[in-house]
């Protein structure tokens, strides 16, 4: 152990001179998750549509839906609303970009309702608000849809669609349906910020390992390497002294990446013991999977493009550059890498007990295990190349 440790100190002072590792481990997965955060808009957004209403009509079923439809919306903040004279008026402004869409209920419009003759809630949207004017559609499609229920409801309950106390009752009555999402499911999902934070701190993170494990490339090139392989010092202790140096750059590097975007970015990653775990062994994984792979090579080059290639695909496929989830045909993929299991663990620990990082944890330390075990197996041909 004592001649590993005098190799790790000998490549930790030469790790501190090399700027390019400054660059890879924080540098460039601070920049790109902020670069990702600025482009797709870190935490949720809010709707925040302008729509105007011109009430034709000034009727029951009128003033029913601007203010059991609209006005809720407006009240929480989702959507500002605005009284206009006539369908004229909310077309001006909806042509000079004051309001996104103007709702325009007709006159005779409560009186379709009731009596259950055909009638229609105009919307006129503006081009440049597609998603403003789309909202406002399935507000309007959405209300429609209940009023027609009512109807149903007050067909078979009375035979008389017509009649105003059977649709009260019938529209004040409990639904029998409604949907309801799971709390611990729906907090379970990281926000736009932690996600991408979190994603290219994993990604980069096997660049970071790289450079660890292909110092023995350098260190034969050099001669230095022929030199501690005549010296006393075991295969092993040479493997294990550039594994610790992987390792420990590797945390420190996840300890700057995760202060800095709590701090800068706002990310929130979670109960802190256990980030630490799942970060250490997500480093133990990198750590064994690079040094699995540059057992493979036999110069510098070959290593160092071997593992850049590998470090793109497991971070495309272990969804570190965008949710894998997007392309159902592939995420199955995901599983197999150790960025899958390092981002699921952060979304499981985002709403559940500190127990949930169990399984991650235990994954990417098997990636690590089996990664090592493999570079241990091959180390004699790799430092006899």
């Amino acid at each position: 152990m004592r001649q590993s440790l005098i190799i790790l100190a000998k490549d930790l002072r030469q790790r501190t001179r090399d700027s390019t590792l400054l660059v890879f481990g924080v540098v460039l997965p601070l920049g790109l998750a902020f670069l990702f955060n600025l482009m797709l808009g870190g935490g949720e957004r809010r709707l925040e549509a302008r729509y105007a209403v011109a009430d034709l009509d000034r009727g029951t079923v009128a003033q029913e839906f601007v203010t059991q439809v609209l006005e809720p919306l407006r009240a929480a903040g989702d959507v500002t609303i605005r009284p206009v004279a006539g369908a004229e008026e909310g077309r001006r402004l909806v042509g000079d970009k004051a309001v996104d869409a103007v709702f325009v209920i007709p006159a005779g419009f409560s009186a379709a309702m009731q009596q259950g003759r055909p009638t229609a809630l105009e919307i006129v949207g503006g081009a440049d608000s597609a998603v403003a004017v789309q909202v406002a559609r399935e507000i309007a499609q959405g209300y429609a849809n209940e009023r027609r229920m009512v109807q149903l409801a007050v067909t078979v309950a009375g035979g008389q669609a017509t009649d105003r106390e059977l649709i009260e009752r019938a529209a004040a009555a409990p639904r029998p349906l409604e949907l309801a999402e799971d709390s611990a499911t729906q907090r379970r999902q990281l926000d736009s910020t932690t996600y991408y934070s979190a994603g290219m701190a994993m990604f980069f993170l096997f660049f970071v390992t790289m450079m660890s494990v292909t110092s023995i490339f350098d260190e034969r090139r050099e001669g230095t390497l022929a030199r501690l392989l005549v010296a006393p010092i075991t295969r092993r202790a040479i493997l294990l002294g550039k594994s610790l140096g992987g390792v420990l750059v590797g945390v420190l590097s996840m300890v700057i990446l995760i202060t800095v975007s709590t701090l800068a970015l706002g990310a929130d990653w979670g109960n802190p013991l256990g980030v630490a775990a799942l970060a250490v062994a997500a480093v133990l994984a990198a750590t064994g999977v690079t040094a699995a792979v540059a057992t493979f090579a036999r110069t510098t080059e070959q290593a160092s493009n071997r593992l850049s290639v590998i470090a793109m695909v497991l971070g495309l496929f272990g969804g570190a550059l965008f949710p894998i989830a997007q392309l159902e045909a592939l995420s199955f993929v995901s599983v197999l890498t150790p960025h899958h299991w390092f981002l699921q663990g952060l979304g499981d620990l985002a709403g559940g007990s500190l127990a949930v990082v169990v399984v991650p944890v235990l994954m990417l330390l098997g990636f690590a295990v089996t990664g090592g075990a493999l570079a241990l197996h091959r180390l004699g041909r790799m430092l006899h190349w």
